[in-house]
């Protein structure tokens, strides 16, 4: 089954909690594991209804942080992590664990996702314009006639191309 939705993990939570139907027939019935189910319980048991109906969310490196030092200060899984601060999903917590592991703080900073958007055309800083007179100048005044030359000899090589063509006249 695709995504359950909010109304279906409440009755889930629900049937389990009022002591109905076991985890594994609700899991089966509703087509997911029982550790989902699992985690549905525990963390409406934390937060209540709300814990279903919290859209995405975008957390700062600091909330990561803090989130990261209370599991390793109280020993609790991931999972009951995930259960007590309301996030969507344990999983996302190890990630986070992981990335702190291999880059330090600044890997937990959220970086931009996409396409960087179209702005327009600021001024471009060019380089400074060399003092008339000085090296650079005079180095960047030799290179713009070595092109100079370089593409006139091309230029006249085309044309001398073209005059050893026979022409063609055009017949009705």
């Amino acid at each position: 089954m695709g995504k359950v939705s909010v109304e279906q993990r409440l009755q889930a939570v629900q049937r389990y909690l009022n002591g109905y139907e076991t985890m594994i027939e609700i899991a089966k019935d509703i087509g997911v594991t029982v550790q989902v189910v699992s985690e549905w319980v525990r963390r409406y048991q934390k937060n209540g209804v709300e814990t279903f109906l919290k859209s995405y969310t975008r957390y700062s490196a600091d909330y990561k942080m803090n989130v990261l030092n209370y599991m390793n200060e109280t020993g609790t899984s991931s999972t009951d992590t995930a259960a007590l601060f309301n996030i969507s999903s344990p999983g996302m917590i190890r990630n986070w664990k992981l990335k702190f592991e291999v880059g330090g703080y600044d890997a937990l900073v959220s970086k931009k996702k996409g396409r960087p958007s179209m702005k327009k055309e600021t001024k471009r800083t060019t380089k400074s314009t060399p003092a008339e007179g000085s090296v650079e100048a005079l180095e960047a005044r030799i290179k713009q006639l070595e092109m100079e030359n370089a593409y006139l000899k091309k230029l006249n090589t085309l044309v001398q191309m073209q005059e050893k063509l026979p022409i063609k006249s055009k017949r009705k």
